[in-house]
């Protein structure tokens, strides 16, 4: 079963351009997740492939309306409240 996450060969995607000297990060914040998705898995919390799993089941319009980071932190907060480490209040701040 085809996700949307891959989209190779799929008609209809432009081209990506990549900006020049572009920076590692845009905002600290996505500097902030890339380093808690380490942690956690150094911490055994999951490992790559739950954590790969957790981005492609993001529904495809969130999906394709997310940006890079923001895919990673949507897949950190559904694997925490799976894994009952957090509950989704605590996670969402509701």
């Amino acid at each position: 079963m085809s996700r949307i996450n891959d989209v190779g060969g799929m008609v209809g995607f432009p081209p990506i351009v990549e900006e020049p000297d572009e920076p590692r990060w845009h905002a600290d914040w996505e500097a902030h997740v890339v380093a808690l998705n380490g942690a956690l898995l150094r911490r055994g919390v999951y490992n790559l492939d739950e954590f790969r799993d957790a981005i492609e089941r993001i529904p495809p319009g969130e999906y394709l309306a997310a940006s890079y980071y923001e895919k990673w932190l949507r897949a950190i907060t559904a694997l925490l409240a799976e894994k009952g480490v957090a509950r989704p209040e605590e996670l969402t701040g509701d």
